[in-house]
């Protein structure tokens, strides 16, 4: 019975590996240098498919994978409902935060009861903080750059993913607020939990070990 884990390319395939080759499970073939979509690994009855960040979660869920590796951000904006979560594999790492012009007045705005216009590609994230806070915010779904918009008059602030916040420094904004960590998680679709039981709880095992030995 074929296992399939779906997984996305970049920093969270890079960080994923290491943990795979733990388990006892390898990748035969570099995503980087092939045009395959669906990866071999050296357990015949486990592959890899490549999918986008943003559909791990829907391609687990609705069985096109039985498991996957996205960013917690990712799950919230997604909904996560009907997903087993059963490891945070804590790998790429990093924080959502809220990020402002230098020149704003955050905590005067926030403390008058002001409104504000938020940029972000996580709509959902950004409603429920500030509505937490109490405070009233109009948002706009970017794709791109956040850090543009508020440069060009465009919004107030973003909310967006924070690494070394080198690129907010590099654009003159600066972190107001902290609102969560993130960290990638194992995810895993119900039926496979029970129809492939035999083949999936051993390398559930073997990676939450891994994730411990770390």
């Amino acid at each position: 019975m074929t296992l399939t884990l779906a997984l996305s390319k970049g920093r969270i395939f890079d960080e994923t590996l290491p943990l795979l080759q733990a388990a006892g499970l390898e990748v035969l073939e570099d995503p980087e240098k092939t045009r395959k979509l669906i990866l071999p690994t050296n357990l015949p009855h486990v592959q890899v498919v490549l999918v986008r960040a943003t559909d791990v979660p829907t391609y687990v869920e609705q069985g096109g994978a039985d498991l996957g590796v996205v960013g917690l951000d990712t799950l919230i904006e997604h909904g996560g409902q009907g997903l087993y979560q059963p490891i945070d594999l804590q790998i790429a790492k990093c924080r959502m935060s809220v990020a402002v012009p230098q020149s704003f007045d955050y905590a005067g705005t926030v403390r008058r009861g002001g409104r504000l216009t938020i940029a972000t590609k996580y709509t959902t994230i950004a409603r429920d903080f500030f509505s937490a806070k109490g405070m009233h915010v109009d948002l706009i779904k970017l794709y791109g750059s956040m850090e543009l918009a508020p440069l060009t008059g465009l919004a107030d602030g973003i909310v967006d993913l924070v690494s070394t916040g080198s690129t907010l420094k590099a654009n003159h904004l600066v972190e107001v607020e902290r609102i969560m960590d993130i960290s990638s998680r194992l995810v895993v679709n119900q039926a496979a939990l029970k129809l492939k039981r035999e083949t999936l709880r051993p390398l559930l095992t073997a990676l939450a070990q891994a994730v411990a030995n770390r």
